[in-house]
């Protein structure tokens, strides 16, 4: 039976009716709904800029939601499931900075895995948490990290019982979902929290034939990116609740520390419709792309030398894949994935979702049509024909090991530090993360000793000309590092500590 709910949009009705009544604002923004910047309003339309509105009676307050911005929650969390809901228009990486600093405090322990997108690290920073890493599986074929196996998670809860939570991914990057229910029942069994950044999964519970969602695993905080694969408009999302084990109110209260104040309205009824769409007519706009993404796996396994990510047996660490990501290995092309992407875009107009040195991912979507894939394949159907490399065999060494960590991101991201060559910082420790973005998993992290292992290996990086954030120097030759003296001063500091934890203790 249809959730006669689930039509409403009563974001989307109040924005409609503030300006059906012609109110004549003398309230910001400046441009007063595209009058005063005629450029924009030419370029985007004139309704784009109407709706571009502020926290003004009868459109409710994100801080403090009690009309239609929390109706439209509330419709959210029934959509997926869920006990609660918050939007979030800061980007999921806000959402994943607040689910950390709603369970940990500083220098509490959080058990996660290091293939974490760097909205973990700045998370880490900003609540002050000790992260406990646990390595992922690792698909070798593709060079690519997985996830992580129950059995690693209860060995770690096992070593570290104090700690606060446990984060997991679903799915990474390259679609590969986790064995996530186990996980939960054993976190659970803790009585400890999981925390799910389900940033690549937002339509997974609206089609059987796709993973199962961490809402539907019982995960207790779900961070879900709405506008990439549900259809809103970039950097909106959702924060789901889950269970009695994390307060609403808390989460609620460290969201406002960091989200805007002045939210897009835009974004915030994109979220609203969106998810209407999604509840509504979600089986039937998968079952489309999911024929799609069938029609056209089934021709690129033709091409000579394409390997495809799509035999779950083969990849440890994943339980199931998520077919709309098209992961396509071309080595055997003779290219990297940094060149294939560049080969479509400048020949082809085409973008991919994500290169690395092995892979391109293709996202199909539920806006995608035939007309779309056929370009697709046809263009990919052309590039082993007019780049013929058979004889070339690319060969990167793995990631490099987790470095050691000699600090807590918090300590040194504000501890005293000196800029060094990234050639000559080995065995210094790092006061910043440096991510190849995308996917946006950390080499080394703040905090971590440099090794020559990441020194090496990110020169490969620069050699294929990707993408390294997270240093200052924006061309990534040098380091932010923690001056020496004030790592003894805190090494001494830490002992004194420790000397007066005993006293206290009467050890």
């Amino acid at each position: 039976m249809e959730n006669t709910n689930q039509q409403k949009t009563p974001l989307c009705d109040a924005l409609k009716d503030y300006i059906s009544e012609g109110i004549m604002p003398f309230h910001v923004p400046a441009h007063k709904q595209g009058r005063g910047l005629q450029e924009l309003s030419d370029f985007i339309g004139q309704k784009a800029l109407e709706l571009d509105l502020t926290c003004v009676p009868g459109l409710d307050n994100i801080c403090k939601p009690r009309g239609p911005i929390r109706e439209a929650e509330q419709l959210a969390a029934e959509a997926y499931g869920a006990d609660d809901a918050f939007f979030v228009v800061n980007g999921t990486t806000s959402a994943i900075q607040a689910m950390i600093s709603s369970v940990c405090a500083p220098g509490e322990k959080i058990i996660l895995p290091r293939n974490t997108h760097k909205s973990v690290t700045s998370g880490l920073i900003l609540s002050g948490a000790i992260p406990v890493y646990i390595n992922p599986e690792v698909c070798e074929e593709f060079g690519i990290s997985t996830g992580i196996k129950p059995k690693k998670i209860k060995q770690a809860l096992k070593k570290y019982p104090d700690a606060r939570a446990v984060f997991l991914i679903n799915p990474n990057y390259y679609g590969t979902a986790p064995e996530l229910e186990e996980s939960v029942a054993i976190c659970h069994s803790y009585n400890v929290p999981v925390l799910v950044d389900e940033a690549h999964g937002a339509h997974f519970c609206f089609h059987p034939e796709l993973p199962l969602s961490a809402v539907e695993a019982g995960a207790d905080l779900v961070a879900s990116s709405t506008h990439k694969l549900v259809g809103s408009m970039t950097q909106s999302s959702t924060l789901f609740i889950n269970g009695d084990r994390v307060n609403p109110k808390r989460v609620k209260a460290v969201l406002n520390l960091t989200q805007t104040t002045s939210p897009s309205y835009l974004l915030l009824a994109s979220l609203d419709i969106a998810r209407k769409q999604i509840a509504s007519e979600g089986r039937q706009l998968l079952d489309r792309t999911l024929h799609l993404t069938r029609w056209i796996r089934n021709r690129i396994k033709r091409l000579g030398g394409a390997k495809l990510l799509d035999q779950v047996e083969k990849i440890p660490g994943c339980v199931a894949l998520d077919p709309t990501k098209i992961v396509l290995n071309v080595r055997n092309w003779g290219l990297s994935g940094f060149e294939a992407e560049r080969i479509l875009r400048e020949d082809y107009k085409i973008q991919v979702e994500m290169a690395d040195l092995y892979n391109i991912i293709l996202l199909i979507s539920i806006s995608d049509n035939i007309r779309t894939v056929e370009y697709l394949w046809k263009s990919l159907e052309n590039i082993p024909k007019r780049y013929p490399r058979k004889n070339v065999y690319r060969y990167c060494p793995p990631p490099p090991p987790i470095p050691e960590m000699c600090l807590s991101p918090r300590e040194a991201f504000y501890a005293e530090t000196e800029e060094l060559r990234l050639q000559e910082a080995e065995g210094e420790i790092s006061a910043e993360t440096i991510t190849a973005y995308p996917p946006g998993i950390p080499l080394i992290c703040a905090g971590e000793k440099i090794t020559r292992e990441v020194i090496d290996y990110i020169n490969i990086l620069h050699r294929e000309q990707v993408d390294l954030q997270g240093t200052e120097d924006p061309e990534g030759n040098n380091i932010k590092t923690v001056k020496r003296v004030a790592y003894t001063e805190m090494e001494k500091e830490e002992e004194i500590l420790q000397v007066l934890k005993g006293e206290k203790l009467g050890n």
